[in-house]
């Protein structure tokens, strides 16, 4: 499986809104997720190395941002009949060994992830009170093992955010593992 990076951020491009299933068994919209101050949306998988090394760091992080008005949500968005491991019920398992404190969504058409053309797991999208995004970058220097000690890249980001409406200029893309496409019938 060969890793991706995420494209650079296109500022102040628009939030998609959605409305999916939460392994909670409630349905969540773009709205639902929103932060007085920002929004994060992350695309996440249960199976990707790249997720399960900074998994930890990640749910620390936005639980560290809700202080600063930041909302979140996490999306699903791989083919579940051909990855298994990222099935709605490994979701459920995946969301609660890790302490989310954050919706987790699967997202069954794939087109919430085509819409905001997601590339990866993990893949973030750090956005202003307007929702006009304005991070799209990696959580640290973290890939496939955790970097001990990385600087917080995405929580430095998404707190400047918060504070002053707008990201860093500078942004090192996300690198992951590839979405897993449904092939087209």
């Amino acid at each position: 499986m060969p890793a991706m990076t995420t494209p650079v951020c296109d500022f102040g491009r628009k939030a998609v809104d959605f409305r999916l299933e939460g392994t909670d068994g409630r349905f969540y919209t773009l709205a639902d997720c929103a932060g007085e101050r920002g929004t994060l949306v992350m695309f996440l998988c249960n199976h990707c190395p790249f997720v399960k090394a900074i998994i930890d760091r990640i749910v620390q992080d936005v639980n560290a941002l809700k202080g600063h008005g930041i909302g979140a949500v996490a999306i699903m968005p791989n083919d579940t009949e051909a990855y298994p491991a990222d099935s709605f019920d490994n979701m459920k398992l995946f969301a609660a060994e890790h302490g989310f404190g954050f919706p987790y969504l699967i997202d069954r058409t794939q087109e919430i992830a085509r819409a905001y053309d997601t590339v990866c797991t993990p893949d973030f999208y750090g956005f202003d009170a307007g929702l006009g995004l304005q991070y799209r970058g990696r959580l640290d220097a973290s890939r496939m093992e955790p970097v001990p000690d990385a600087r917080r890249e995405l929580l430095e980001a998404m707190i400047q955010v918060a504070e002053r409406g707008q990201g860093p200029e500078e942004q090192l893309p996300s690198m992951g593992c590839s979405i897993k496409w449904r092939e087209a019938a």
